[in-house]
């Protein structure tokens, strides 16, 4: 199937400045990708790039098997940026009955379903609307339309904990249709909760693309078990992945990186009371992979090699 996002050496500089940088990335049909980096990292720039809001310094780039700036691949798509500015007296239910008619027509019932669900007031004049209600504006102009492709640069800002929720089952609502989203964000949580893949940003550069299993199975879990009788520490020892062993009695704690399976299986040989896993943190995983690309950036410029600015 023809990838819905294709990217080779996608590059951006601001005049002296690195936007983004040698962009290689495909985004699949019927997936949740998150895009995940601090701002700065050029999140928001390669989502300007696949718009054709801005233009490349170089590389090349398809949206939907077609170049971005080719007419009609638009309208095939939903977009939130990131700072949505909705200005006037007009009322926000006006306002989205407009871009609806634009958009050849969207039933007026889909605007109030949406509204419903993230309990968005439309009554209110778009120049009076509060941070989130004017993000449950954003969000419904993005998904009213049913675009073959959503692309949301930080869609949960301002938004309360409940609402944040249903815009969630309202992204794996398009994942079951197989339809496809981008969800740019800072928020790990979120992205975690519905993504199949992952690009990791850093400083204009993907530091790496995963799947979320693959992200989980590299976590750093804290573990600790409670036997039933006194357990040999040498019992434990140099399995692959365990660090920080501590043995106390009946007690076991220890740190264990990737998969548990040999740890488990040394664990079995006994009688296991009590048994506590802390989840893996995707947090954990995005710092490691940040300080990761910062040693192989320290080792390039030790060696005399020399990023652009």
């Amino acid at each position: 199937m023809t990838a819905v996002v294709e990217t080779e050496g996608l590059t951006k500089f601001y005049g002296g400045r690195r936007g983004l940088e040698d962009l290689d990335l495909e985004i699949r049909p019927g997936e949740v990708f998150g895009y995940l980096g601090p701002n700065g990292a050029g999140k928001t720039t390669t989502i300007r790039l696949l718009l054709d809001v801005i233009r490349p310094t170089r590389g090349r780039m398809t949206v939907l098997g077609q170049d971005p700036r080719q007419a009609g691949v638009r309208s095939r798509i939903g977009y939130l940026p990131g700072e949505l500015a909705l200005e006037g007296r007009e009322k926000a239910r006006e306002f989205l009955a407009f871009l609806g008619a634009v958009r050849d027509g969207v039933p007026k019932g889909r605007i109030e379903a949406l509204a419903e669900r993230l309990e968005a007031d439309l009554s209110v004049p778009m120049g009076k609307l509060s941070k989130g209600n004017r993000q449950k504006v954003g969000l419904i102009q993005a998904f009213m339309h049913e675009p073959e492709f959503l692309i949301l640069d930080e869609p949960t800002s301002g938004l309360d904990p409940l609402v944040q929720q249903e815009f969630l089952a309202m992204v794996r609502e398009v994942r079951a249709s197989g339809r496809t989203v981008l969800m740019s964000s800072h928020v790990l949580a979120e992205v975690e909760d519905v993504s199949d893949r992952v690009g990791i940003v850093r400083g204009g550069r993907l530091v790496a693309v995963e799947d979320i299993s693959a992200l989980r199975e590299k976590a750093v879990r804290q573990v600790e078990f409670h036997f039933d009788a006194p357990v040999p520490r040498e019992a434990f020892e140099n399995l692959p992945g365990v660090r920080e062993l501590r043995v106390e009695g009946a007690g076991l704690r220890c740190t264990i990186d990737g998969r548990p399976d040999a740890l488990i299986k040394a664990a079995a040989r006994f009688t296991v009371v009590h048994m506590v896993s802390a989840e893996p943190d995707l947090e954990e995983i995005f710092l490691t992979y940040y300080s990761q690309s910062e040693e192989g950036e320290a080792r390039d410029a030790h060696a005399g090699v020399e990023e652009p600015a």
